[in-house]
């Protein structure tokens, strides 16, 4: 596109473009003839409103009078008195009167001087017209920034380009068929021709057609013949553009209408695309409160089950969350803010009022909502892991009172039916004090089982208190234990009280038995009891914690040889009783009356004393084992996590310094920060690799790790910052370029008001307190004196970069307020006045007239958005395009 010129350089620089009028009537004579016809035709469209005409366009001219009227009828102003005397002198100076008028309109004149013009000289008199013409009836004529001859051939383009055969691109040759003449009269007044029965085979009639209709309708004389323009290789250029100019001035009304409805296209399309912007904000703003919605319910579910397997299951399930669900969201999340961020620049660069999103979808719900997410996951991962702890306890000390109860069962089998047996009532006296000594010592074995007893009723009460899913079966077979304890010790007292009422009639029976009685009793006590700890389960967390159980066992190892000693001790009480039956000869009937454990059983039970201890050994090895892995694992998560932690510090404190630095322009700063952002994204393994390792911890149930502060929980949410951080950054500095490209701000501006935005941001916080933002403008330039006047000029900009009153300045809307003044945007008045023109003047416009106007899509948005008009002077249908208008820049619904 040419740029506009000047009025008294439009003229020129045409006439330097093309061949001169008099050189082009020396190339083809025939031109001579098409132009006289033209400018004839043309002068006397003109002089018929001043009631005269000419014939000979040269010997007409000649006293310089027609001429004079000429100018004033197309230009509307008087010029200087005419002299009315017969003499060349008087004709010479009407014609220099005419000439100094013209030269007045800015219009540089190449060699033509009154004398030629009064002597009658034909070329010299067509080059004066066509000058007149060029300047009085082309020059003003404008279409998208081009004007005279190039805006003219733009509009006729315009025009004829939905219809088949016609190709403007000249004004000679294009026009010989008539066809793009007959396209500009239908494409205004489809009513006057029928355009779909012409043939481009038939120029003749096509020329006629047009010439015929534009005279007889539009008031536009026939200053070409049909006849020239088809015999004529090349038709002349001035004539075809000065015929073709009077289209344009018939039809200057449709053209401001189409300028008009240009404008109001060009404001919807902003409109729509903003709206679409917020459509979209609204729904993914939605779906991400709507996921949050239902995630967070899930997360605050403290629902325990009742086996390690489920909750081992739960928490692999929401390790799927964190790994596969939660990440697309974070991203979303991101995505949202940005989105939000782009159109409310785009908002502030074509003057629209700032975005509100629908109540409970600002970024601060987002973010508060998101906030809450994020707490009810700390306190979901922390139940998981603490029930997994009770759960792990429970098993322990469920196994731990099965193994107790079994003993204690397996011990009291057949005491009931022992203690209810009436064989003292035959017995004879040895026999009695047999039996007396056997129950003595059976009273001796009751009391040593009673810690065992209380030791099965504790652990029942302990898994009652922390919730044991099978409880009620703990407690009923505690409750059986307690109760037969109970009637054992009733029966133990009565089958006493009757040993000694016979205690007198029956005689002492033989020591020695009593003795082993006596002391195979509690040595094998202890050897169930040795039994029962070596077999007894552990749980430990720690290398130390299995440390000690070793240390414990090796000092239970230490008493087996003293142990082994009473066990040879009782053995020999044993073999002296045999010795002693041998050597007398005593009658002894049955086994020892005292006691029901025989050396047998005391060796047997010996041995599995002695077969246990390497299998504790051999599970404490193990156990030891399996804690020197969890060391390695805690040592290898700590050292991955040492290294993590500080680089993402690292990179947050370098993405904050790179967003206040001045390096290279806003392309080359986002070229490096998306660089930057693939390196920071190349990292993800690192993280990946950690979580791998955090999860093998979580799988070993390692619940701390001393060897370092950084948790798996503090790396996630540090990462989710930094690829926050990085796009948030990166969308800043688009928004950069977007409001310099299109506020027209060069790249010198930018670093300028970056610099000094920069120099006064002291805390780097990426904003200015209003104290730094006056220091930063006056540093500038700004006038803001320290009186009245100033603080009122002051609070007026402060009105414009902090509307919401937060008391602090961004640097976009820094950067907004130092372009606002020479920013070149559409205002609520220049779409009014262009609806105005659609309407023809009317305060009101019809749905018709808009989708006749404007492209179909947009002319509905109009309708479907525009009120109805109240005025007066409505008409059925009539709609009020002057609030539509406002509302596009004011508190929209839109």
């Amino acid at each position: 596109n040419s740029p506009k010129h000047a009025p008294n350089q439009t003229i020129d620089v045409y006439m330097q473009q093309e061949d001169s009028w008099d050189r082009d009537l020396l190339l083809d004579p025939a031109w001579e003839k098409q132009q006289r016809k033209t400018f004839t035709a043309w002068c006397n469209s003109h002089l018929r409103k001043a009631g005269t005409q000419i014939d000979n366009i040269e010997e007409d001219f000649r006293d310089g009078l027609k001429l004079m009227l000429l100018l004033e009828v197309i230009s509307g102003e008087r010029l200087a008195k005419p002299e009315r005397g017969k003499m060349r002198v008087h004709k010479i100076s009407n014609v220099n009167k005419a000439l100094d008028f013209i030269a007045g309109k800015g219009v540089k004149l190449v060699s033509i001087g009154a004398e030629e013009i009064v002597d009658g000289n034909a070329k010299m008199t067509l080059g004066m017209i066509w000058t007149i013409i060029l300047r009085f009836a082309i020059q003003d004529i404008s279409v998208e920034e081009t004007s005279a001859k190039e805006g003219l051939l733009l509009w006729c383009q315009r025009k004829t380009a939905p219809y088949k055969n016609v190709n403007i691109q000249n004004f000679h040759i294009s026009w010989k068929d008539g066809l793009g003449f007959c396209a500009l009269i239908h494409r205004h007044r489809p009513e006057l021709i029928d355009y779909g029965k012409l043939r481009k085979d038939d120029p003749m009639t096509n020329l006629n057609t047009a010439f015929e209709v534009a005279e007889k309708y539009l008031d536009i004389p026939k200053m070409l013949d049909a006849e020239d323009i088809v015999n004529t290789l090349r038709p002349d250029e001035k004539a075809v553009m000065t015929y073709v100019s009077c289209y344009y001035h018939a039809f200057s009304g449709k053209q401001k209408a189409e300028t008009a409805a240009n404008r109001i296209c060009k404001v919807l399309a902003v409109n729509q695309e903003n709206e679409q912007l917020m459509e979209d904000y609204e729904k993914l703003a939605s779906d991400l409160l709507e996921w949050i919605r239902r995630t967070v319910p899930w997360l605050e579910n403290r629902a325990p089950e009742n086996t390690m397997q489920a909750m081992q299951q739960k928490l692999e399930d929401f390790r799927d969350y964190r790994r596969q669900h939660k990440p697309p969201k974070v991203q979303e999340k991101c995505q949202l803010e940005i989105n939000f961020n782009t159109l409310q620049t785009k908002l502030r660069l074509s003057n629209r009022p700032a975005f509100m999103p629908s109540e409970g979808k600002m970024v601060s719900d987002i973010s508060n909502a998101w906030g809450g997410l994020e707490g009810a996951e700390k306190g979901y991962e922390e139940w998981l892991l603490n029930e997994i702890r009770r759960l792990e306890r429970l098993d322990h000390l469920a196994e731990k009172f099965r193994q107790k109860a079994a003993i204690h069962e397996a011990w009291t089998h057949g005491k009931e039916e022992m203690l209810q047996h009436r064989d003292y009532e035959t017995a004879s006296l040895s026999e009695i004090k047999a039996l007396l000594k056997k129950h003595e010592a059976f009273e001796s074995d009751l009391a040593a089982h009673q810690d065992r007893v209380e030791q099965i009723a504790a652990i029942a009460q302990e898994l009652n208190e922390l919730d044991y899913y099978d409880s009620p079966s703990v407690n009923a077979r505690c409750q059986r234990i307690c109760d037969q304890w109970d009637g054992l010790g009733n029966m133990t007292q009565k089958r006493s009280e009757a040993l000694q009422r016979t205690e007198k009639l029956l005689e002492t029976i033989d020591q020695l038995y009593l003795e082993f009685a006596k002391r195979a009793a509690p040595f094998n006590n202890w050897m169930e009891g040795a039994m029962e700890d070596l077999q007894d389960t552990f749980i430990v967390h720690t290398i130390e914690e299995i440390q000690g159980l070793s240390t414990a066992h090796e000092q239970f190892k230490a008493t087996l040889p003293e142990a082994d000693k009473e066990r040879q001790a009782i053995l020999g009480i044993h073999n002296e009783i045999a010795k002693i039956v041998q050597t007398y000869h005593v009658n002894i009937a049955g086994s020892n009356p005292y006691t029901a454990i025989d050396p047998q059983e005391v060796n047997a039970k010996w041995d599995k004393v002695r077969q246990l201890v390497p299998q504790r050994d051999q599970a404490l090895i193990e156990e030891h084992a399996r804690q020197q892995n969890n060391e390695r694992l805690r040592r290898q998560f700590a050292n991955q996590a040492n290294v993590i932690g500080p680089w993402i510090q690292t990179k947050m404190e370098e993405i904050g310094r790179i967003s206040i630095e001045m390096h290279g322009t806003l392309e080359d700063q986002l070229t490096h920060l998306r660089q930057y952002e693939k390196n920071i994204v190349n990292y993800k393994p690192k993280i990946d690799q950690l979580e791998g390792d955090h999860q093998l911890i979580q799988e070993a149930l390692i619940f701390d790790n001393k060897h370092t502060n950084y948790t798996m929980e503090h790396i996630r949410v540090g990462w989710e910052q930094l690829l926050t951080t990085i796009a948030r950054t990166i969308n800043e500095i688009e928004n950069q370029i977007l409001t310099r490209d299109a506020k027209g701000i060069s790249q010198e501006q930018m670093n300028e008001f970056r610099a000094s935005f920069n120099h006064f941001d002291r805390d780097h916080s990426g904003t200015l307190g209003a104290e730094e933002f006056k220091a930063c403008l006056i540093s500038l330039g700004f006038d803001i004196a320290n009186d009245s006047q100033g603080e009122a000029e002051f609070s007026r900009i402060m009105s414009i970069v902090d509307p919401n009153r937060m008391g602090v300045v961004t640097f976009q809307a820094f950067i907004d307020f130092m372009s606002r003044e020479t920013a070149d945007t559409d205002t609520a008045d220049q779409v009014m006045a262009s609806f105005k023109v659609l309407a023809g003047d009317k305060s009101y416009i019809l749905a018709d007239e808009l989708r006749r106007e404007l492209p179909p899509d947009q002319a509905e948005y109009c309708i479907a958005r525009m009120a109805p008009y109240t005025g007066p002077d409505g008409a059925p249908g009539a709609l009020d395009y002057m609030s539509f208008s406002t509302a596009l820049y004011g508190e929209s619904d839109l």
